[in-house]
């Protein structure tokens, strides 16, 4: 009887089990058919809406030859845009490294009154206009502003000069490494900085030689995506500087310039400075992805 039994549920399991085997396979095939139309449809997307855009803009760079290319880069205009861009970018990278790495700590590792204010405020410039963020700043700099009387009587200009280029950049700029940095040090936690510092690490110590190699790639991947922010950003930047040529045009202020007086050679040529700046941008960040994913499955395998 016992024997009889277990024949019975063996069969039963049996042929409980020889459906599901059916359906995974079925499943199985669905799922590689709708992977692939999906892996399809995001190629063709990307080769029409991002790479045939950025095709078209160095065909017509060099559409009329290298000369004009070259002569379009070289222009005093076109270097003095390139100059302008470095400098607001140069200034604005730094005090938002500053401000990211200080943000991050600050939210990631201590418990304080005003910390989820503090990360709405982090959050702002994602969405705030960055026009609105140019308007703002006029009119508290500008002639008509809150501080325009003082700024004049003491022969001081911000708004359409570069210090309103500067303020604009960092504006629409200082989310991006903060935001990269605060979701991977709460990741991390803070149970090796409390034994750093039980060893008696200073709080220096403890952020050069614990803290900071833990979020190295974190943080030259915010680095270079703040960077691109900076050199591409027009908004804001449009409405502070007064499209001042030669003196408060950046990169992508002088496109626009050279486009609305229809010499396309010369403003596809300053684009082409943009677009390789991209791609050197998307290299960078693959490199980075690759990396930390590389080192984290090495501390998985120690």
């Amino acid at each position: 009887m016992a024997a009889a039994t277990a024949t019975l549920n063996a069969a039963h399991l049996a042929s409980l089990n020889a459906p599901r085997h059916f359906e995974d396979k079925a499943a199985t095939r669905d799922q590689a058919w709708v992977k692939w139309s999906i892996v399809t449809v995001s190629l063709l997307f990307f080769a029409a809406f991002l790479l045939l855009p950025l095709a078209t803009v160095f065909v017509e760079a060099f559409k009329r030859g290298w000369d004009v290319y070259l002569a379009a880069i070289t222009e005093a205009d076109a270097l003095a845009a390139v100059k302008l861009t470095v400098i607001a970018t140069v200034i604005a990278l730094p005090l938002n490294l500053v401000f990211g790495v200080s943000a991050a700590w600050a939210i990631a590792k201590f418990e304080f009154r005003g910390k989820q204010f503090l990360i709405t405020l982090i959050d702002l410039p994602f969405s705030v206009s960055p026009v609105v963020a140019g308007l703002i700043y006029v009119l508290i700099f500008g002639a008509q502003g809150w501080f325009g009387p003082w700024l004049i009587e003491n022969n001081l200009k911000i708004v359409f000069a570069v210090p309103g280029i500067v303020l604009a950049t960092i504006f629409v700029t200082f989310p991006f490494i903060a935001r990269e940095l605060i979701p991977l040090m709460q990741a991390q936690g803070k149970e090796e900085e409390e034994a750093a510092i039980v060893l008696g690490a200073s709080g220096w110590q403890t952020f050069w030689h614990v803290t900071l190699p833990n979020i190295n790639w974190g943080l030259l991947y915010g680095v270079i995506l703040c960077n691109a922010r900076a050199m591409g950003e027009f908004g804001a930047v449009s409405v502070v500087s007064g499209h001042i040529r030669g003196l408060t045009n950046t990169m992508p202020l002088q496109i626009e310039i050279l486009y609305n007086e229809y010499q396309f050679a010369a403003a596809f040529a300053v684009a082409s400075l943009l677009a390789l700046l991209a791609l050197v941008t998307l290299v960078l960040k693959t490199f980075i992805e690759w990396q930390a994913a590389r080192d984290s499955q090495q501390e998985e395998q120690a």
